[in-house]
């Protein structure tokens, strides 16, 4: 019994044996490629100035803080050594 990977590697397609078709395909191919990588590039610039854009607007709208102090309830623990086996 033949493994899945063997079954579908018997059926790939094989290159034309004529010139033209065969460097038509692989422009294709290439111009497949690169599309690939230009929608990346424009979905990865899209989400860059969605952040951009994003963050402008929040920092807008953020409260600043009225004077420098900082209030709070603050409580000093003490750092517990660990246990000397020697």
């Amino acid at each position: 019994m033949t493994g899945f990977f063997a079954r579908f590697h018997r059926f790939r397609p094989s290159r034309p044996r004529h010139p033209l078709l065969r460097l038509l395909l692989a422009m294709l191919g290439i111009v497949l490629l690169m599309l690939l990588v230009l929608g990346g590039v424009v979905v990865g610039l899209g989400m860059l100035a969605f952040r951009a854009l994003q963050s402008l607007l929040r920092r807008r709208a953020a409260v600043k803080p009225v004077g420098s102090v900082l209030e709070g309830e603050y409580r000093v623990v003490e750092a517990r050594g660990l246990p000397q086996t020697r």
